[in-house]
């Protein structure tokens, strides 16, 4: 009688397809066009309830399992799907699938985890998997978890989501080793909330109607990032290696995006092209535009190699609303999209008017990259976030109206790396302070200023090789208007087009009053020797804000006096896409006049004279402090332990 049980409960299992498997805990779908074999292992077999429709499988976990469960799913299917649902952790190996819902049973989905918990999606080395999701139906994605899914192994994975997403998941989603192809998607290409992780794989994502990788907040509120992101609700997106390839056409998509933080870090390869238009956004009332890294917290790069390009219209390569910090790695930024109008009414793909008297709801700005946020209030105004960039490579390049190279709407400071700037309009520009005390920069606007802040802006150090056009712009700018100062206190400085009439300079500055476009220039100063090319630029005469001669032609501030040739042939260690050489062995060309307009003469570049009768003595304690050194200067020398000038 016992036997007679066992085999009625075997030919039960067969006549719906099922059949013991040999392993503990596992549970095997293999299928095979319209129809499927499932195989539960004789241990669990009591904790599942298999469903099954042709090629359509269901499996309902009971909440008495007690461990966890790997469900391997094999084989091809046109018109098939795998749907389990459970309130315990599990595993899904995808072992060489090929799998397509034409007609949805229990969901529109080719893979539905409705198990709120933890899933491991193993993508078995070696194999190609391949996801279609049914193009009815209210599916969140064509791989769909509730809970969190970590992707791993070394297998390929492609989906296609003919309805929202490709691969969403309720919670976190990280992935180690996997490849993922996104080839087509109504929505993002991946969609989750919580946290992104990506530590290694590869990730390919085009044919999107919105977003490429999107991580959103699944409660109300943030939560701090927490140790291994136990319980981290942060919306943040973490890349720390693997490969991603994002191309996105939709109208204003994001390529990543974030409602928290972005932090790249180790050496991933990051490659996001975005070519849709803006849009008029009806919920915030303003124009939104495609982006190719977007967060609405800070965004964090330490390394890796990340390319960026915009063609759309308002496009803009990085973006994010707090604290932009740069520390590392190696990033291109090209948009090439033109300054996008729409009002909610009225929209211009190519608007060529002036922006001065619209309100900034109305227009994106094809820029480069841009930080922080400046917010009116009446008739003031509020500002937030900002940008920090000490160390990695920045190139960025834009060609479209209103087109700015680096933009921070607060403060901006530099204090590292080498940043070279080819812009449409200003090249690099904070709406605040703006400081540098270290780093290589290179900033070339061709229809605006080099470098402009609307607040202050201090040149303590580095090497800065500003470039701006004529008259009123300016190779370095400040608010003058607003009482303030462009502070020359130390670096190298090079301004093709000058600096702001008014000007403190504590460190000695010199001016050309001509410069020459399409010429390579050799500037000497202690024991350094610096080579630069000027490009055909149309410099002013004298008209900035302000006016005054500081305005127009070449200034130099260096540490001691300078002397400087032009028609150089030069050679060296090339930086700023070869437009400059340090270390420089230069040859032939003419001597350059140039006049001191400001900053300390320092003591030991002045000749020593004879002493007259009665001179003025001015006590300098090592450093003259004047605006200019005087016609009657005569000498140096010490009285009573300081140092002083001799005038006439």
């Amino acid at each position: 009688m016992k036997n007679t049980a066992i085999l009625f409960i075997l030919f039960a299992f067969a006549a719906c397809g099922i059949a013991q498997a040999q392993s503990d805990n596992s549970v095997q779908v293999v299928y095979n066009g319209t129809s499927a074999t499932v195989t539960v292992a004789d241990n669990i077999s009591q904790y599942l309830t298999v469903t099954q429709q042709g090629a359509h499988v269901s499996i309902a976990q009971s909440d008495s399992v007690a461990s966890e469960i790997t469900y391997t799913l094999s084989g091809t299917s046109t018109d098939g799907e795998f749907y389990m649902s459970g309130s315990y952790k599990a595993t899904v190996e995808l072992n060489g699938l090929t799998l397509t819902n034409a007609t949805p049973v229990y969901s529109g989905a080719a893979v539905h985890i409705q198990n709120g918990k933890r899933i491991n999606v193993k993508v078995i080395t070696g194999t190609t998997n391949t996801l279609v999701d049914a193009a009815t139906g209210s599916q969140k994605g064509c791989l769909y978890v509730k809970g969190h899914a970590e992707f791993k192994q070394q297998g390929t994975l492609n989906v296609v989501g003919n309805v929202k997403h490709a691969i969403k998941a309720g919670e976190y989603i990280s992935l180690k080793n996997a490849t993922l192809n996104i080839t087509s998607a109504v929505g993002d290409g991946i969609s989750c909330n919580q946290y992104f992780l990506m530590q290694s794989g590869t990730v390919n994502i085009s044919g999107t109607g919105d977003d490429g990788i999107q991580c959103d907040l699944e409660g109300d509120t943030a939560t701090a990032i927490t140790e291994d992101h136990e319980d981290e609700d942060s919306g943040n997106i973490y890349i720390e290696g693997g490969n991603i390839t994002i191309n996105c056409a939709a109208i204003a998509a994001k390529g990543i995006k974030a409602a928290g933080d972005i932090f790249i870090s180790g050496e991933p390869v990051i490659d996001v092209t975005t070519s849709g238009k803006g849009e008029w956004d009806e919920d915030d009332q303003e124009t939104s535009a495609a982006c190719g890294i977007s967060a609405d917290g800070d965004i964090d790069i330490s390394g890796g190699t990340i390319a960026l390009t915009s063609t759309g219209s308002g496009g803009k390569g990085m973006k994010c609303d707090s604290v932009l910090t740069i520390s590392g790695g190696d990033i291109t930024v090209t948009t090439t999209g033109a300054l996008y109008y729409n009002n909610g009414t009225t929209e211009n793909t190519n608007y060529t008017g002036n922006t001065d008297h619209i309100s900034s709801d109305y227009y994106s700005s094809p820029k480069g990259i841009k930080a922080g946020v400046k917010t009116q209030v009446g008739n003031s105004y509020t500002y937030g976030g900002g940008m920090a960039i000490s160390g990695g490579k920045v190139k960025v390049t834009t060609s479209g109206r209103n087109a700015e190279g680096i933009e921070s709407k607060n403060y901006l400071n530099i204090s590292g790396g080498e940043i070279y700037v080819n812009a449409y309009d200003d090249g690099i520009n904070s709406a605040q302070d703006m400081t540098i005390t270290g780093g290589y920069i290179y900033s070339h606007s061709n229809n605006n200023d080099g470098i402009d802040a609307n607040g202050n802006i201090y040149l303590n150090g580095g090497l800065v090789y500003a470039i701006g056009v004529r008259s009123p712009e300016l190779g370095i700018d400040a608010n003058s208007e607003e009482g303030k100062k462009v502070f020359v206190n130390g670096g190298t400085i090079i301004a093709v087009g000058g600096i702001e009439n008014g000007a403190s300079m504590s460190q000695a500055t010199y001016r050309s009053s001509s410069v020459s476009g399409n010429t390579w220039y050799g500037l000497s100063y202690g024991d350094e020797v610096i080579a630069f090319y000027v490009p055909q630029v149309t410099t002013g005469g004298g008209h900035g804000p302000g006016g005054g001669g500081n305005s127009s032609g070449l200034v130099i501030s260096v540490p001691s006096t300078p002397t400087l040739k032009s028609g150089v042939t030069a050679a060296g260690t090339g930086i700023f896409e070869n437009n400059c050489y340090l270390e420089a062995t230069v040859s032939g060309g003419s001597s350059v006049s140039l006049t001191h307009i400001g900053g300390t003469v320092g003591i030991d570049d002045v000749v020593m004279e004879q002493i007259v009768n009665d001179p003025r003595v001015f006590t300098i304690d090592g450093r003259y402090l004047g605006t200019e050194v005087p016609a009657t200067f005569r000498g140096v020398y010490i009285q009573n332990g300081k140092k002083h000038i001799k005038l006439r």
